[in-house]
């Protein structure tokens, strides 16, 4: 089994995000890998890594950092792959993650979800992957419906709660 989306993490404090992204993948049978790169620390690594992806059979990059956030845009930089951010939690409450993230220049896009949107991410790679893979839109279909019932059951919930002054 080879992976077709990798999840980078600027360092391993970052697992307790990313690892929504890994557990969607896992659920909804997607191969992945995941590793640790830091655009600062081993920029050659990191450079090293985009440029081999597509030749690997990646089709999705995942990438969250925290603080100045450069490694979407660094990985972006040096691959055709869509990338998409997720912006961690750190400083300010991950808003300058974010605003690292999105402010990039013309050519060199990274998609990007909300702050610690590791799953939202996930979704996104899964939604991409789904458009050639028709098993896989069937799984991710089946999945975006048992959220749509959690809803349903817990409106039904609500409408047993009784409260003096509630009208439904």
């Amino acid at each position: 089994m080879n992976p077709v989306v990798s999840i980078i993490m600027g360092s391993t404090s970052d697992l307790p995000v990313m690892e929504k992204a890994c557990k969607l993948l896992d659920e909804l049978q997607v191969p992945f890998e995941v590793n640790a790169l830091s655009a600062h620390r081993t920029p050659d690594a990191v450079e090293q890594f985009a440029k081999g992806a597509k030749e690997r059979g990646l089709r999705v990059i995942i990438a969250g950092a925290g603080m100045a956030a450069a490694l979407p845009g660094v990985i972006a930089a040096s691959t055709t792959l869509p990338v998409i951010g997720v912006p961690i939690k750190g400083m300010l409450d991950g808003l300058d993650a974010m605003l690292s993230i999105i402010q990039m220049p013309p050519g060199i896009p990274v998609a990007t979800v909300g702050v610690n949107g590791a799953q939202n991410a996930a979704i996104l790679a899964v939604e991409m992957l789904a458009l050639s893979d028709e098993a896989l839109a069937a799984r991710l279909s089946a999945y975006k419906d048992g959220l749509r019932n959690k809803i349903v059951k817990a409106n039904e919930e609500l409408a047993k709660v009784e409260y003096e002054y509630k009208t439904n």
